[in-house]
């Protein structure tokens, strides 16, 4: 049989035990705790700054959104003028090409040139893009008054390449490979 007393005192120790473990974890959370609630709030203001710069954000990019989406239909128009000005029909845009090629030429000094047409069909778009290869041959500032003529010109040209064919003394003769577009007729 055991004695009462020893029961007791073993009952006490193992109490006393059992309540310094808990005292102890309760301190080690109480500083957790602590040190989180202190570092914590400052951690929140960041994040809510974060979330603030971005709603700021988006709603600028929402504005420039309905700001775009305001001018779509004056974009849409300017494009049209532009398509209508720049592309020529497809039913007369070959002979005025000729025709205009022949103008820059004879304003600059040169005499007529041979030319020659490519075309490829752009799906869905009803636009044709021409390739127009032109040989001229003349002096050199005659040749830059032909090239000057054709940024002027009305017309769309877009140079791709210039390849000098031959050269003499003052005169030069020069293979010019451009693009332009022209509208589907219809």
């Amino acid at each position: 049989m055991i004695p009462q007393r020893t029961v007791g005192k073993e009952f006490k120790r193992w109490i006393v035990r059992a309540l310094f473990v808990l005292l102890s974890i309760d301190l080690v959370l109480g500083v957790y705790v602590w040190r989180t609630a202190a570092s914590h709030p400052a951690s929140e203001k960041i994040a809510l700054d974060r979330l603030r710069a971005r709603h700021r954000q988006y709603g600028d990019d929402l504005r420039r959104a309905e700001l775009i989406q305001q001018r779509l239909p004056e974009v849409e128009r300017e494009c049209n003028r532009f398509f209508e000005a720049q592309f020529l029909n497809t039913s007369t845009g070959y002979s005025s090409v000729v025709e205009d090629l022949g103008r820059i030429a004879r304003t600059a000094g040169l005499p007529p040139s041979a030319i020659s047409f490519k075309q490829r069909e752009i799906e869905k778009r009803g636009v044709v893009e021409v390739a127009v290869s032109a040989t001229v041959e003349g002096e050199y500032p005659a040749l830059v008054r032909f090239v000057n003529g054709l940024e002027r010109s009305e017309h769309l040209y877009l140079l791709d390449s210039l390849n000098l064919i031959d050269a003499q003394e003052k005169h030069v003769k020069l293979n010019l490979q451009m693009k332009t577009y022209f509208r589907l007729a219809g």
